[in-house]
């Protein structure tokens, strides 16, 4: 055990930077990994470059890794790094704006050559001109101190100076009082069949935790205490995992196969990953070679019988859009999953936004409404996917699940479900003719419909008796015949729209965290918002200002009192990580004159900057600017 001082802290928020091949997205998931088993609430936010390997030592290159923990309900990753380990000059530079004066800085030396600074624009060495003089810095040459450590090894020494990412997460682990034995579980895991490699590996993480211990360098280690959360049984969680364990979830309680049909895209990748492992569990995956293809097999599957699912981001839904106009028209279920990321085209590829909802509402020709639900954190995109199927199956309708880059590669801490918890979400089948003919003959109506739900039935091909035409050509109410007939093209284009609509019925109402029930302002957000809005309310509510809150997981249809809610604030103001679209559909629905307060910056709002909006609003309403 360590003699130097241990001192408590509330919440810190941490952030490993470096170049691409340092590997800071794998020393990030182990300290996350080691905080979530000590009983921490948390939250991550990789941020990592497109390109496979950009130029070594370059700012595209920068790879950093954010995790913000604490002893409390933690909201965001945190508006700023309290602690900056930088791997080299380009690390150091790419994220010093963001680090505020006083937080402390770990640089390892060994990089600020020269060259390396020359890469970045520095003359000289900020860690020996003075220019970090505000902040606690600690310089540690890291990668020379590994070698050294690993000198009796049998390795060479670009191997060894591989594992200064293990130096490093030692380091913090003991700065920061987190245990290392589930990482080496992992790197056994990993590494096992190459002993070497999986010692030199052990060796650097050990060597870097007893480091800290000896050295003068660091005067104390830091403590945070577990959060007080919910009894359950808990696991670390990203919003892809959670997403596809969402959809496997509701496949069994619906009682179907699932069949996923996806192309490989950034950051929906994982999702198809992640299912490929769950065979087991009734789940055929295909990868196919092509987004069309993709969604072509999903709504072959549920046409007979399975839950379709087909995964992509925004670019991919472009491709996709025919194929979910078919399915609007089949009326079949099918949960189209969109990881929204940067735009237009090839855009941003691995930073989030939230610029698909437009094209989700209204990305195909004709009028195809669709219904769209949107998780809100990590862990509820596991209830989200569970709701996406839960409406498709019972409406008989394509939905759209919006989450982003954000949620799909950021963690928390989520409470494992009981199963027998879980809605029951079990489909019936149509089994036998519901009809006859003139003649009397018993016949199949694939358009009757559902009073309640406006639902067809779903009949799975080769039932004896329920044969009936299938296809995009607009269809004859009730019979499923092919027709042209004005009238009754606008009949269904009005039951499909209806249909829609009624999915408002089996939502719950839009909820509004008001406590004191006098707050003019009402901030509204969607999807990943939910967060840092939260958060900055929290700030608002603290410096005495009131303020409400609300937020939408069923962006369409809203949920029935969403105008009166609406109407029911001075001012309503909506944060989205795009220029408006929520805040356009509301305006357009409602007649109301809500106020958007956007970015597309690739990476979340920052509480701080939230709560800058609301301070104003507040007060600009009580100096009587709003009459």
């Amino acid at each position: 055990m360590s003699s130097k001082p241990v001192q408590r802290l509330e919440r810190v928020v941490i952030r490993f930077a470096g170049d691409s091949g340092d590997g800071m997205q794998l020393t990030g998931d182990r300290f996350t990994s080691e905080t979530a088993i000590l009983g921490n609430d948390l939250s991550t936010l990789p941020n990592f470059p497109a390109e496979i390997r950009a130029p070594q030592g370059t700012l595209p290159g920068v790879s950093s890794f954010q995790l913000h923990f604490a002893d409390h309900d933690v909201l965001t990753p945190g508006d700023a790094p309290d602690v900056l380990v930088a791997m080299n000059p380009a690390a150091l530079k790419a994220n010093l704006r963001d680090v505020p004066r006083g937080a402390t800085i770990i640089v390892n030396t060994d990089e600020f050559t020269k060259r390396n600074l020359a890469k970045v624009g520095y003359a000289e060495s900020p860690v020996d001109d003075g220019s970090l003089d505000s902040y606690h810095l600690h310089p540690v040459a890291l990668t020379s101190i590994t070698v050294e450590a690993l000198a009796g090894f049998d390795l060479s020494r670009k191997d060894k100076e591989r594992a200064k990412n293990m130096f490093a997460l030692g380091l913090l682990s003991w700065l920061y009082t987190r245990p290392t034995e589930g990482t080496e579980r992992f790197l056994k895991a990993k590494f096992g069949p190459k002993p070497e490699i999986l010692e030199a590996n052990l060796a650097a993480l050990r060597a870097g935790y007893h480091y800290g211990e000896t050295t003068e360098d660091f005067a104390v280690s830091y403590e945070i205490a577990p959060a007080t959360m919910p009894a359950g049984t808990y696991r670390n969680i990203t919003g892809n995992t959670a997403l596809a364990y969402g959809l496997v979830a509701a496949a069994h309680r619906a009682g179907l196969p699932m069949v996923l049909g996806a192309y490989p895209i950034t950051p929906a990748s994982d999702i198809l990953h992640t299912l490929s492992s769950l065979k087991r569990y009734g789940v055929t995956t295909m990868q196919a070679e092509d987004e069309i293809a993709g969604i072509g097999a999903a709504l072959g599957a549920s046409f007979a019988g399975s839950l379709g699912v087909t995964t992509t981001s925004g670019p991919g839904i472009a491709l996709k859009a025919e194929t979910i106009g078919l399915a609007v028209s089949l009326e079949l279920p099918l949960v189209i999953v969109d990881v929204q990321r940067g735009g237009p085209s090839t855009g941003l590829p691995t930073k989030t936004e939230q610029a698909d909802l437009l094209q989700a509402m209204f990305g195909r020709n004709g009028e195809a409404p669709v219904p769209v639900v949107a998780p809100q954190s990590p862990g509820d995109c596991f209830d989200a996917a569970m709701e996406a199927v839960r409406i498709a199956t019972t409406y008989r309708t394509p939905v759209f699940l919006l989450s982003d880059g954000y949620l799909a590669n950021g963690s928390e801490p989520w409470r494992i479900p009981e199963v027998g918890d879980l809605p029951d979400l079990t489909v019936e089948f149509a089994t036998e003719p519901n009809a006859v003919d003139a003649q009397g003959n018993p016949k199949f109506h694939p358009y009757q419909r559902d009073p309640e739900t406006l639902a067809r039935p779903w009949a799975v091909p080769g039932t004896a008796g329920l044969e009936h035409s299938i296809g995009g050509i607009e269809k004859k109410d009730v019979t499923g015949e092919i027709s042209y007939d004005p009238d009754n093209h606008d009949h269904m284009v009005r039951l499909r729209q209806a249909k829609v609509d009624g999915v408002a019925t089996s939502i719950p109402p839009l909820q509004v965290d008001d406590p004191t029930g006098d707050a003019d302002v009402l901030v509204l957000g969607w999807g990943s918002t939910y967060g840092p809005i939260a958060a900055a309310t929290r700030l608002v509510r603290n410096t005495g200002a009131t303020v409400a809150r609300a937020h939408l997981r069923h962006v369409n249809p809203f949920p029935s009192n969403t105008g009166e809610v609406l109407r029911s604030y001075k001012r309503v103001i909506v944060p989205e990580m795009n220029l408006g679209q929520l805040a356009l559909l509301l305006r357009a629905k409602y007649l109301v004159d809500v106020q958007s307060h956007t970015q597309v910056r690739g990476l979340p709002f920052t509480a701080t900057d939230l709560a800058d909006v609301l301070h104003k609003a507040v007060s600009e309403i009580e100096e009587g600017s709003d009459r």
